[in-house]
């Protein structure tokens, strides 16, 4: 029987975990909401087909490559590096998870793949060299336009932000695929909505049962919350209608960014000012995107 050396225990011990990764990415990203433009999720009204770049995913079952294009928007759109971001492949495996179940040339192998899908969907562009990936965002449209930060002065530009507790708290584990795109579909739109099912073909691109299951999943996960609301309906058998109307739950709600201190000019005996950055143009354009 094969037998693990104390060196190998103590190496074990210290390794970085998938978790441990991901949260580096958004602490070194300085991100407590990451944006994502709400045409991801569903092309603007007037459009020909309603259906968003998420659809694919869902109708694809590319779970890892969801939860990868998400973190990669988290990495990126703060916009320190031109919008890319770049890692040796194993972190880029390790970062999907994919170490836990696969040999490491195995898991450098599916990290490739994964991007590469990603980059057939117009979301990014990606290139390697030697074991170093460098992975640029695209619009989230897949257009394959060029990407800019939203800042929500448009229809098409407006955006959902996924709080970083979504990542650093473990529910990025916890969800499955259905789960994961009602919770952006939930983030799109504003607390007190209702998402019917037999709606989601044409507005989603995907099955009513998938977007119940997706419903369920999150309810139980304590990711979202509902209520319902009754309505007056003199023709119905009982004489009035139900639906359930969902909100983020408090974990998910967008965090406000913290205050921040500055010193006060000279003759102000040293004193501080707590200065709101949720005040000013660049708040009032995100808030706009909400």
């Amino acid at each position: 029987m094969k037998t693990t050396s104390p060196a190998e225990r103590d190496m074990q011990a210290v390794k970085a975990t998938g978790r441990d990764t991901r949260a580096e990415i958004l602490r070194r990203s300085i991100r407590a909401n990451v944006p994502v433009r709400k045409t991801f999720v569903q092309a603007p009204r007037g459009s020909a087909c309603r259906h968003g770049p998420l659809s694919e995913f869902v109708t694809g079952r590319d779970l890892r490559g969801l939860k990868a294009y998400l973190l990669i928007v988290a990495a990126c759109s703060n916009g320190t590096d031109g919008w890319s971001t770049r890692h040796d492949s194993a972190v880029w495996a390790r970062m999907m998870d994919i170490d836990r179940t696969a040999t490491e040339q195995a898991a450098r192998t599916g990290a490739w793949r994964t991007l590469r899908r990603l980059q057939d969907r117009n979301l990014i562009t990606c290139t390697r060299t030697g074991t170093q990936i460098t992975v640029t965002l695209l619009r989230e449209d897949g257009s394959g336009a060029p990407y800019k930060r939203p800042l929500g002065e448009t229809e098409e530009d407006l955006y959902l932000q996924i709080p970083s507790t979504f990542w650093t708290k473990g529910y990025d584990e916890q969800v499955d695929l259905p789960a994961l795109a009602l919770l952006l579909v939930v983030l799109r739109e504003k607390n007190g909505s209702k998402f019917p099912a037999e709606k989601a073909p044409d507005w989603y691109g995907w099955s009513a049962d998938t977007h119940e299951r997706g419903l369920k999943k999150l309810l139980d996960l304590g990711l979202v919350e509902r209520r319902p609301e009754f309505k007056k309906a003199p023709l119905a058998p009982s004489g009035f209608t139900m639906a359930y109307l969902y909100q983020r739950a408090a974990g998910m709600r967008p965090r406000k960014p913290r205050k921040t201190a500055v010193v006060r000019p000279t003759g102000s005996r040293g004193k501080t000012d707590g200065i709101d950055d949720t005040k000013g143009p660049a708040a009032a354009a995100a808030r706009r995107g909400r």
